[in-house]
């Protein structure tokens, strides 16, 4: 966690005189606040052959006056009905306001904010000259996996809008990444803090451009100490008055809300409480198991049948390095996610996983954060977390797009201490039990 003081930085003022942009001419920025939200179709697909019938009390894509070609991307995706965040965000975002949403993953809310970002864009096309490296629009996540599943949605809802998606994270060629950002006008930029800094210090990058920034996992910056690059990066956009500011947190605590204050003009709070998400489609269980006994208990819910698509999570990377070696001694094929491995291999191995290449995945928390695939069966939190909104977020990767999940927590004389703050979290009692006697063998 970083210093509480480091946030308490003076109210921002805008972009302060940045030497990295000496030299470079400059297109003029617009003020965004009152800018319309008018339609610019021209593509042969219509909307009228994506038809959602009215429902009561559900809020359909075709109420919110969206471009044509983005509602062609979000018929691709099968999407119908805004989920609560969207639709408690959406209404106001597109009217340009200003929004801070408390919300976990898997509620729609990278949706929420691309498709602000997307139909922003496609309604204020600029006409002047621009640059190489000038982002209309930024995104700022966490962790890399994080950032690879938004580049990855953007590219699937925007897919007609024309718009370009550049996605920098470490642990990648910098080079190859440099030359996508050079090979044409880059309108979405989505990066990693460290990344993205690097880029504006060797002037391969300028933020005072951007139109639309939105700052995603919040807690989770506060949280890995990157709130001090987050604060570097917003100063080189333009003046909150000048640009539209989005940002989400799983939580709200004292220091998030200094930083909005900082951050956002007049923003309109939208809450979408845990317990809907995490509670309803997840069948929660807690097994009482001594220390030798939970790798037996493990390896024997990997292996049953309706076990088809597994995440184990554990606090440590020694851990997970540990648990991946014993999983592959015992003949199951699986993959391991964690901040020691090098990106490119966790890029391979997330995708055989959504593949279904390998029904296993051992992760840490910071790398679990990126998985969102659909059909995950389990989540076996081998090692209890120590932050109650881990509890949420873990559990979160199953039970996702209507489906059901089932969640298995292991509590053993080491932490079952952590449980009353998890259940805290959650506003309801986890029933604990013995695991049944076919694991135990």
């Amino acid at each position: 966690m970083s210093n509480p003081s480091e946030n308490a930085a003076p109210q921002e003022n805008g972009a302060p005189e940045n030497t990295a942009n000496s030299g470079r001419k400059s297109s003029s920025q617009r003020n965004r606040r009152g800018r319309g939200n008018k339609a610019s179709g021209g593509a042969p697909w219509s909307v009228a052959q994506f038809e959602v019938p009215e429902e009561a009390g559900k809020t359909r894509f075709h109420d919110l006056d969206l471009d044509e070609r983005l509602m062609h991307g979000i018929a691709d995706a099968g999407f119908k009905y805004c989920s609560p965040i969207q639709a408690a965000s959406l209404p106001h975002t597109l009217r340009g306001n200003d929004v801070i949403g408390k919300a976990q993953t898997g509620t729609g809310k990278t949706a929420a904010f691309l498709i602000t970002i997307f139909n922003d864009l496609l309604a204020n096309p600029i006409e002047e000259e621009r640059y190489a490296g000038e982002p209309r629009a930024l995104i700022i996540a966490p962790t890399r996996e994080l950032v690879v599943q938004i580049g990855d949605d953007a590219r699937q809802l925007g897919k007609h809008c024309g718009l370009n998606v550049v996605t920098l994270i470490g642990g990648m060629d910098y080079q190859k990444q440099l030359d996508r950002l050079a090979s044409d006008l880059v309108d979405i930029v989505v990066a990693t803090p460290g990344r993205l800094l690097d880029f504006e210090n060797r002037r391969d990058i300028y933020l005072d451009q951007v139109e639309l920034l939105v700052i995603d996992e919040a807690d989770r910056m506060l949280d890995m100490g990157f709130i001090p690059q987050v604060k570097r990066i917003v100063r080189s956009t333009p003046k909150k008055t000048h640009r539209q500011t989005l940002l989400f947190s799983a939580t709200f605590t004292e220091d998030i809300i200094r930083l909005t204050e900082q951050w956002t003009l007049d923003p309109v709070r939208v809450e979408i409480e845990p317990e809907s998400v995490a509670t309803d489609t997840v069948d929660q269980k807690v097994y009482l198991v001594e220390s030798q006994d939970k790798f037996k208990v493990l390896r024997n819910i990997v292996q049953q049948k309706d076990a088809k698509s597994v995440i184990v999570f554990a606090n440590r990377r020694d851990e997970t390095r540990r648990l991946f070696e014993r999983l592959c001694k015992s003949g199951i094929k699986c993959g391991i996610l964690s901040g020691e491995i090098p990106q490119n291999k966790r890029s391979r191995t997330l995708q055989q996983f959504k593949d279904g290449e390998i029904a296993c995945l051992v992760a840490t928390d910071v790398a679990g954060r990126g998985i969102h695939v659909d059909g995950v069966s389990h989540v076996v939190n081998y090692t209890l977390p120590e932050e109650p909104e881990d509890y949420v977020h873990r559990i979160g990767r199953t039970g996702r797009a209507g489906a059901t999940g089932t969640s298995i927590s292991f509590a053993c004389e080491d932490d079952a201490f952590l449980l009353p703050a998890i259940e805290a979290e959650l506003g309801m009692k986890l029933n604990c039990e013995q695991p049944p006697e076919e694991l135990l063998g």
